[in-house]
């Protein structure tokens, strides 16, 4: 199994290495990083994999070599890693908050990058990925190609999701699942627009079909661990960029995309649109017709922004003339594809846990069920 250990930490009176479990895709000069957001595993990440390599089949069986980059790389081709954030899927589950944050997973993320060989990279985070990202930018600047941001806010209580009547129902309704069924009901309805989930796919709804994905999904992998969680949680939470953070990206020398999606009802467009207007002129706003898993329901036009970075980081365009391209704000979103696309990536909705306990200053009121990804 492909391994990177990342660091140690301080179990009682012995220290413990911290393993991150990661897999590697395509071969190519050109390198990509992904980093998964919160509770999500490396599968998550399979509609942009395929995108970017054109297949889902791991290149990491065969030996690292770590004087590609040195030699030329393997061509015009793209190489992507992505990988299990300390806490989740087969990553190792330090037992205490205090060993996560941003700050400390974007230290692993470096590290798994010594690993492989990789000078730079190509970085690309979703969500509490994002927020990764961000911190890995701000401490290596000099380590990445490009930087792109996928329902990204600030942390905080940029976390909170927008309070309205729908967000109120789903948080009640969460709070009060006790079954993978419930929890995928409510899931669903999170992370999805209602119009993705109402098209048809064959002889049924996509709700039904990523429904009976995501109950079947939980029943073979279990559940993340409540430190995993918990410890999640509290990165996401603490996360903050400073002015003098975003003055070193903006001044680093590389293109930004800042991709959203617009209902997304768990990150908000508006915290996103804010980063984007702090790092200009190097940052450019997508902004695309889905929710929080946009790179799910618009998988074609994710990936299209990306390429889009990647070929811009290429030609070496200059700042103002990425940032002055016309904003992406397609209304009817890319065409789908009749094969279903299957959920990966479970539980964003912690942070309606976590607003919640904050608003209440009630600690561990609860155990929320946690949901694991479904295998793609």
């Amino acid at each position: 199994m492909p391994y990177c250990e990342v660091g140690r930490y301080a179990d009682g009176d012995k220290w413990e290495g911290v393993r991150v479990y990661y897999r590697r895709y395509g071969r190519g000069a050109t390198k990509v990083l992904l980093i998964i957001g919160l509770a999500g595993t490396h599968d998550s990440w399979g509609p942009q994999i395929k995108g970017l390599t054109g297949s889902l089949e791991p290149a990491d069986d065969e030996a690292l070599r770590p004087d590609e980059e040195a030699a030329g790389g393997d061509g015009d081709g793209i190489e992507v890693c992505c990988f299990d954030n300390r806490g989740a899927g087969r990553s190792s589950v330090p037992p205490n908050k205090s060993y996560y944050s941003t700050a400390i997973m974007a230290t692993d993320a470096l590290a798994l990058m010594d690993h492989l060989g990789w000078k730079k990279a190509h970085v690309f985070g979703h969500s509490m990925g994002a927020m990764i990202a961000c911190k890995l930018a701000a401490i290596a600047p000099h380590r990445l190609c490009s930087l792109a941001l996928l329902n990204v806010t600030g942390g905080g209580f940029q976390c909170f999701p927008k309070v309205d009547g729908q967000m109120l129902s789903l948080a009640f309704r969460f709070l009060r699942a006790k079954t993978p069924e419930e929890r995928a009901l409510v899931d669903l309805e999170t992370h999805y627009t209602k119009e993705y989930l109402e098209e048809t796919v064959g002889s049924c709804t996509r709700r039904m079909v990523l429904y009976q994905e995501y109950v079947k999904g939980i029943s073979s992998t279990g559940m993340q661990s409540n430190c995993g969680f918990e410890g999640q949680i509290n990165a996401c939470w603490t996360h903050n960029m400073t002015t003098k953070e975003l003055d070193t990206i903006r001044s680093a020398g590389f293109l930004v995309s800042v991709i959203h999606g617009r209902y997304d009802i768990i990150a908000q467009l508006c915290h996103a649109k804010r980063l984007a207007e702090s790092l200009l002129p190097v940052a450019r706003m997508v902004e695309l017709h889905g929710a929080h898993l946009v790179s799910h329901e618009r998988p074609d036009e994710v990936n299209n922004a990306l390429m889009d970075l990647i070929k811009a980081t290429g030609s070496a365009m200059k700042p103002e003339e990425w940032s002055a391209q016309p904003e992406n704000t397609s209304e009817t979103g890319a065409l789908i594809s009749a094969r279903p696309i299957t959920v990966t990536m479970r539980t964003d909705e912690g942070v309606i846990v976590m607003g919640f306990e904050h608003i209440r200053n009630i600690v561990r009121i609860m155990k929320p069920a946690r949901v694991a990804p479904i295998d793609s």
